[in-house]
């Protein structure tokens, strides 16, 4: 009867060769005779990452660590499957794992680097987004038909928007924001001097931002940025100070 340990040789034979379905197979018998054997799940994990399987890489390591956390290489294999993913986050967190469990190896730190900037890609054009979409405008009260009516960005005072400007009306100064990306969230800051609570209301949507401050006596200020990249509703959470509104939202990353 073939041992676990030949098939696993067999299985190493055929990944050297390039037959890397012949090497799944191989792990996948030498498996079945020692399903608790954690370096059979982090091989096969490397074939499947070589025939573009990366789903099932990400089983096979996840497999693996369960079995032996000490274990860099799954690591290593979970992180670059979940590149190809492009769950860079998820990916950065098994890599950083793994360089912990195996500093002298130079490919945690450059799979990192490229999650890095994958991850800071993704928050930039989720910036960008917020920057050069936003439709910021004020309402302009009530016309003689009584019907509220709302200035668009582009029409005469109205409030303009640029990038790290000042929204303005053409009377009078209103509420300069700005915002800074992490790596789970954006935070978004609305500098508007003891505006109270009940005057502010904040409204998440899957790719909605949307803030209106209205005080008595004074048009409503509305910002209203459409996002290209997905926030998590639930999670986004914002907080009103006596000299700001402060916004996070939770950016809904695939892990």
């Amino acid at each position: 009867m073939v041992s676990s340990s030949d098939l696993q040789a067999k299985a190493k034979d055929a990944f050297i060769d390039d037959h890397f379905e012949l090497a799944v197979d191989l792990y996948s018998q030498a498996i079945a005779l020692s399903p608790n054997t954690a370096e059979l799940f982090a091989d096969r994990a490397q074939a499947n990452i070589k025939l573009r399987n990366f789903n099932e890489a990400v089983a096979d390591a996840n497999m693996a660590i369960e079995l032996d956390p000490s274990m860099a290489k799954a690591y290593l294999r979970k992180g670059m499957a979940c590149i190809e993913l492009e769950e860079y986050q998820p990916a950065k967190t098994a890599l950083q794992t793994g360089a912990s469990l195996a500093p002298e190896d130079s490919r945690f730190i450059n799979l990192i680097k490229e999650c890095n900037e994958r991850i800071a890609e993704e928050a930039g054009e989720l910036l960008k987004q917020l920057v050069d979409e936003a439709p910021s405008y004020v309402t302009s009260g009530s016309d003689s038909s009584g019907q509220s009516s709302a200035t668009p960005s582009d029409a005469p005072g109205a409030i303009s928007l640029s990038n790290g400007g000042t929204p303005m009306s053409s009377t009078k100064l209103k509420y300069k924001h700005e915002y800074y990306q992490k790596p789970e969230e954006i935070v978004v800051t609305i500098f508007a001097k003891r505006v109270p609570e009940k005057n502010i209301v904040v409204d998440f949507g899957e790719q909605i931002l949307s803030v209106t401050i209205h005080l008595p006596g004074e048009d409503a200020y509305h910002f209203q940025p459409r996002l290209f990249g997905k926030i998590i509703p639930s999670k986004c959470r914002y907080e009103v100070m006596s000299t700001k509104v402060e916004i996070r939202l939770a950016k809904a990353l695939t892990l």
